[in-house]
């Protein structure tokens, strides 16, 4: 069986096409001829960020993510970065997934080595989280982030790797591994964000709501957005997550606009949705005809 990874990286910039294109493109031209594949750009002005998908072997999904960090660390000046979304650095965040024939460990390693390679040869400091952590505190990203860039300024904790200062203009980055992670939106038809970060304070898991859920409340194109990240969709999957929104939205009096998937995820992602909606216990994802041709 082939090894491969997944690699989702973010990066603090979603209003400038220009510097947004060449950071994609500076992982989509290492991809070429090689076995790895990178899609799925997605972009948001209100969060002012960007991210997108790298998928193939682990060797080159690693290349190809450390051609794009350099990129964003010439291009993008956290200095002047304002945005809706947490953020530490230019280059955010960057995980590392494994699809298929690649163990969490392997993962791990993974993060490890580019954030060495990040550390030393860019001069970013370096947090690992999540299964990468090598500190407790390290592995919620959200407790790493706390505080964000101008936070971190003025105090920023030992890295795991690179210098123990921010950089003049790239800031920080966290790397790690981790499972599966989905993104899910519910935008509010108001405009009243106080509701939605009401909403999101309910749901989180760590206010003693869903399980796997991290939630906030933003503003975005207008309205008020409760933005999830489903950490474990076995345990909370996406249409799970809106009907808990939907019902605290209809105590508040509010109608949802819209919702959106923001990235990639997992087929088994869609078919527990499917059992869930219409109870259709005995459904399995090699129902899906494309996923039978292309097996």
């Amino acid at each position: 069986m082939s090894k491969i990874v997944e690699c989702v990286p973010n990066f603090s910039e979603g209003r400038d096409l220009k510097i947004i294109n060449s950071i994609f493109d500076a992982a989509l031209h290492n991809a070429q001829g090689k076995q790895v594949k990178v899609f799925e750009l997605e972009s948001n002005k209100d969060h002012n960020r960007c991210l997108f998908t790298i998928v193939g072997e682990p060797e080159e999904v690693l290349n190809s993510v450390y051609e794009s960090i350099k990129v964003a660390t010439k291009l993008i000046d956290m200095e002047k970065h304002i945005g809706e979304h947490p953020r530490i650095g230019a280059t955010d965040v960057v995980p590392f997934v494994p699809v298929s024939g690649v163990t969490m460990d392997e993962c791990v390693e993974l993060a490890k080595r580019l954030g060495k390679k990040v550390g030393e040869e860019l001069g970013i400091p370096v947090f690992l989280y999540e299964e990468a952590a090598t500190k407790p505190e390290n592995r919620n990203l959200a407790d790493v982030r706390k505080g964000e860039y101008e936070g971190f300024k003025i105090n920023m904790n030992q890295p795991d790797f690179g210098p123990a200062k921010m950089h003049p203009t790239a800031g920080a980055v966290v790397i790690g591994a981790r499972k599966y992670l989905v993104a899910f939106n519910v935008n509010l038809d108001t405009h009243d964000i106080d509701i939605a970060k009401k909403i999101a304070g309910k749901i989180r898991e760590k206010n003693g709501g869903l399980p796997g859920v991290k939630a906030l409340g933003f503003e975005v194109d207008g309205l008020a957005q409760v933005s999830m990240n489903l950490v474990d969709y076995e345990k909370t999957n996406f249409d799970a997550a809106f009907n808990a929104v939907k019902k605290l939205a209809d105590e508040e009096g509010v109608e949802i606009k819209s919702s959106e998937i923001y990235g990639m995820i997992p087929l088994e992602s869609l078919v527990c949705a499917v059992k869930s909606a219409f109870k259709a216990d005995n459904f399995q994802s090699d129902q899906v005809l494309e996923k039978r041709l292309y097996e």
